[in-house]
């Protein structure tokens, strides 16, 4: 599957907004029948467009109240001082996002703690102890203007 139509890139619009449609409604919001869209839905899994399905979890209600934005300096950017930084960052629950970055820095990170606290001890005995880190800038987020896990898929639909 290297090129989706239109009913993929409904299918994907639809199932990014509800993952919990059932088939018969899944194929009835994208004009298909039952059989033709669940064959869609497992060649789009099986193409690695569709990577798995979630559950979206409130992290203020399972008491996770800060998000920091931290940015990791390396000491070194050399191919295994870097592999070995991935390696360990990989591990750490508290950390849900990282990005290699260009510009200052080698990583940005996105970490979520219960509270200042705790995110200060993360900081201390955990993330400026990473391998080959060098420092850590930390910006933390004061509100949610906008949060999505869904992509923008207007540039398909051309």
């Amino acid at each position: 599957m290297e090129t989706l139509d239109r009913y993929d890139v409904q299918i994907l619009d639809e199932l990014q907004a509800d993952a919990r449609l059932t088939n018969a409604e899944l194929a009835q919001r994208v004009g298909l029948s039952a059989a033709p869209c669940w064959r869609r839905v497992r060649a789009l899994e099986e193409a690695g467009y569709i990577k798995g399905y979630h559950a979206e979890i409130d992290r203020h209600r399972i008491g996770l109240g800060v998000l920091a934005f931290v940015r990791l300096d390396a000491d070194r950017n050399t191919g295994e001082r870097t592999r070995e930084m991935e390696e360990a960052i990989r591990k750490i629950p508290e950390i849900v996002s990282c990005h290699y970055i260009s510009g200052a820095g080698t990583f940005q990170l996105q970490v979520v703690t219960r509270d200042l606290d705790t995110f200060a001890q993360l900081a201390r005995q955990v993330l400026i102890n990473l391998p080959n880190v060098k420092d850590i800038h930390t910006s933390f987020s004061l509100g949610e203007v906008k949060a999505s896990s869904s992509w923008p898929l207007g540039h398909l639909k051309a």
